[in-house]
């Protein structure tokens, strides 16, 4: 019997592969048959004595009493070990979703797909495809023993989902553990900081940039992309550079970016209006900031922070012109920082309230940028909402006087 933790989209994709699969699930109160005829049982009714394999949902914590009472544990990852598509795991704190799309708008006509955390489980991906791109996350990682890359890149780390994790440690070692997998011949892309990392990989280590652009001749003048954009582009185009020999700045600039990440818009009065309300940790609003570098900032900050030390973003922000509008559930943690480290701020009701003060002191010149550094799930339904309200409000400035 092979037992799935979790009755979500990764667990429901698994079942239709696996045999004699029986969903646990926490929320789950009493056993019932879903519409696929698949039994679905309360967690406590997990027995390891029955279960010859047990495969998580990869949101599950390893403080779960599920995985603390598996024989047989094995994640999505390794189940699909041995699926002959050739493997590139995309893996970082920021950027992967982007870095992971921009690799199949590249390699599409190779005969890629892509999955993994980027939407499609991969017992759903089509096994006969010649390349499987896979965005990887630090939780699946984590339960990953037997599966590795062919190829490995890795955007660069700062603090995420360290309640899940423990420590910072042992995040930073999920996201490394494929190298410890990975054999002579394959190629792992990291950042320069961790290459001293055992591996016998072929390693290519990079430090910001302008090194990437320069290991593989690729000319940064020829591509559209900008600030945390620039860093995705070139991973992407390392790996067809790696795979293919080829540069294909047309393909990658014919590359249409999704919602929500560094999205600008204009007012009536023509200012500009930024939402980068996916920029849920402070290495996406550090990122964000480099690139409105050179006006004014009006940045609005603030959610669930998770817990997470914000110290690091505030001695970043004394170096560049900006005022803060603090919301959400930490906006008493973010004043006080503003305060400590001497950096103009404004407490907001919500967000509504942020974008009126803006709008009341925004000039031509300078930027309006939301970018939490922070979870939205203490105000909105999802990073989505934060981002589609931002947006209504500032069109609604259209019809101001």
């Amino acid at each position: 019997m092979v037992s799935l933790f979790g009755y979500g989209k990764t667990t429901k994709a698994l079942a239709k592969v696996v045999k004699d699969a029986i969903f646990y699930d926490d929320k789950c109160l009493k056993p019932f048959r879903d519409e696929d005829g698949f039994m679905v049982k309360p967690s406590n009714e997990f027995n390891p004595k029955y279960s010859s394999l047990e495969i998580p949902s990869p949101g599950i914590p390893p403080s779960n009493q599920l995985i603390k009472d598996s024989k047989n544990l094995l994640s999505e990852y390794d189940y699909f070990a041995d699926a002959t598509p050739l493997k590139i795991w995309i893996s970082g704190t920021n950027g992967k979703t982007t870095t992971t799309q921009m690799m199949q708008h590249l390699l599409a006509s190779r005969g890629s797909v892509c999955g993994g955390n980027i939407g499609t489980p991969l017992a759903e991906l089509n096994t006969e495809a010649k390349i499987w791109i896979l965005e990887t996350s630090s939780f699946t990682l984590h339960y990953t023993s037997i599966a590795a890359p062919n190829i490995y890149v890795l955007l660069p780390l700062s603090p995420d989902h360290i309640s899940w994790h423990g420590s910072m440690k042992e995040y930073v070692d999920a996201k490394l553990k494929p190298l410890s997998f990975m054999k002579e011949g394959e190629v792992a892309i990291i950042p320069e900081i961790y290459k001293e990392t055992p591996t016998d990989a072929h390693l290519i280590t990079y430090k910001d940039e302008a090194s990437l652009a320069k290991y593989f001749d690729i000319d940064v003048s020829k591509i559209k992309f900008k600030g945390a954009f620039l860093a995705d582009a070139l991973l992407a185009m390392s790996v067809d550079k790696i795979l293919f020999d080829e540069i294909d700045y047309e393909k990658i600039n014919a590359f249409t970016l999704e919602a929500h990440r560094q999205e600008e818009l204009r007012d009536a009065k023509n200012r500009l209006w930024v939402n980068d309300t996916k920029a849920t940790n402070l290495d996406a609003t550090i990122a964000a900031l480099k690139r409105y570098k050179d006006s004014h900032i009006h940045l609005i900050l603030g959610g669930d922070d998770k817990g997470v030390e914000l110290d690091e973003l505030f001695l970043y922000m004394q170096n560049f012109s900006l005022s803060i509008y603090t919301i959400g559930s930490n906006k008493e943690k973010l004043s006080t920082l503003a305060q400590k480290y001497k950096i103009e701020f404004t407490t907001c009701k919500n967000l509504a309230d942020a974008i009126n003060k803006i709008d009341t002191r925004l000039k031509k010149d300078e930027t309006a940028l939301l970018s939490p550094a922070a979870s939205s799930l203490d105000e909105f339904s999802s990073y989505m909402q934060r981002g589609n309200e931002f947006k209504d409000a500032v069109h609604k400035l259209k019809f101001s006087t």
